[in-house]
């Protein structure tokens, strides 16, 4: 009896992971050649993308046939700055105050499955309280349903600075915050601030450069690390196996970070042409985020919506980013494809490719920068951004070409993450 029951069990588990899906693309994008191929079957094996064949190929018995013959099928997108922890609205600077971490976690929750449900199956999340860790932990053991996350935790800062904690509350609740809440103020205070993430179990480094909009403090765009601190941060966080991304709206604080090493300058709205230079003789890359400008621009005329110091720079700083972008990519400076949803509302992220049309960057070179360009940032460039063998099965599906029509990419009808069908 007991091998007969062996033997069940050995065919039972043999049938579960040799079914596999197939995949019947009308177009499929090559991200490599920049082209959309016609008839195309991915099959799909547990996480994995078996093979990519010419033609439709027959499913077989006991695999799965999906019809995507009216569809443009590409990779999972990636986009590479989201606050997955947090959504904005007027009553957030409030929320400080009045939720706790478990209140946090299920917002976060749901804007993750939003986010996935819009094609995009990688994000970089670059700062929050650490709830973000534990959402990606969640996820990759199956328990929550969301984009594969690599998350900062809590991004640095020096007293004061954009992402100081203590911004804008009253005098009794400022203290003194450290490197263990992310506060940088000299050469030790950034290799301990860095080390510190590190045992929080951040995946990436994320420093505010410069100052920022949504903060509440006086400047969105003076520099707030001094270049030796930045070295220290970068130099430490390569000892740790991480990169380095830096928020930036000026440019004398941008141009320290690239400087200084980082790996990705996020926003570059005051970016002048002699840091566009800069980030291309460094090999440093670019992570447009026009849809927070927009939004911030736009939500700073409605009275109320904003404290007036936050109103001040969102009018001042929001309008100009577009223009920026622009510029950059003419100037030949190496892009990846971000957002920074929860600035705007999450599963909205696909506006960005519209705007960085309009900004003059082809949809496919924007396409290219959300899967095999992001994919190369992050260290995973043999396993995402790419419908390939052996990748894994990111897949996702939109009605029309996007070339022919950007706005189709707000409407991703099919999603697949690790070979697991969303939607």
């Amino acid at each position: 009896m007991r091998t007969i029951v062996f033997f069940l069990f050995v065919m039972g588990s043999w049938c579960l992971q040799a079914q596999d899906t197939y995949l019947h693309c009308g177009q499929l994008l090559d991200v490599a050649s920049g082209k959309f191929l016609k008839e195309r079957t991915i099959i799909v094996t547990d996480k994995k993308i078996k093979a990519v064949q010419v033609g439709y190929v027959p499913a077989g018995d006991g695999n799965i046939a999906i019809d995507l013959k009216d569809k443009a099928v590409l990779p999972g997108f990636i986009d590479m700055h989201v606050h997955i922890e947090s959504e904005f609205g007027p009553g957030v600077y409030m929320k400080r105050f009045s939720d706790n971490d478990a209140d946090t976690a299920y917002e976060a929750a749901q804007y993750a499955k939003r986010t996935l449900l819009a094609g995009f199956t990688t994000v970089r999340d670059l700062g929050g309280n650490g709830v973000n860790i534990a959402l990606r932990n969640a996820i990759n053991k199956g328990i929550a349903d969301g984009p594969r996350i690599f998350t900062a935790g809590k991004a640095l800062a020096s007293t004061g600075g954009h992402a100081d904690p203590t911004n804008g509350v009253r005098n009794e609740l400022k203290g003194d915050p450290g490197p263990k809440e992310g506060v940088v103020n000299s050469v030790e205070d950034a290799k301990k601030a860095v080390r510190q993430r590190y045992k929080n179990g951040a995946d990436v480094i994320k420093i505010t450069a410069t100052g920022g909009v949504l903060s509440v403090a006086k400047s969105g765009e003076n520099p707030q690390f001094t270049l030796e601190e930045v070295k220290a941060i970068v130099a430490t966080a390569k000892d740790y196996g991480f990169s380095v991304a830096a928020h930036a709206h000026g440019d004398e604080g941008m141009k320290r970070a690239v400087l200084g090493g980082v790996t990705t300058i996020e926003h570059g709205t005051l970016m002048s042409y002699e840091t566009m230079v800069l980030m291309r003789e460094n090999n440093c890359y670019l992570i447009p985020t026009i849809s927070a400008g927009k939004q911030v621009a736009e939500k700073a005329k409605m009275p109320g919506f904003f404290p007036p110091v936050v109103a001040k720079k969102a009018l001042e700083i929001g309008p100009l980013h577009q223009n920026t972008i622009a510029k950059a990519f003419k100037a030949g400076v190496p892009m990846g494809f971000g957002t920074d949803a929860g600035v705007f509302p999450h599963g909205k992220n696909a506006i960005e490719f519209g705007y960085l049309l309009e900004a003059g960057i082809p949809v496919m070179e924007s396409l290219r920068a959300a899967t095999m360009v992001n994919a190369k940032l992050l260290g995973m460039e043999g396993e995402l951004g790419q419908l390939k063998a052996g990748f894994l099965a990111d897949i996702i599906a939109v009605n029309n070409n996007p070339v022919e029509s950007v706005e189709t990419l707000e409407d991703v009808v099919f999603v697949m993450k690790d070979g697991k069908i969303y939607k």
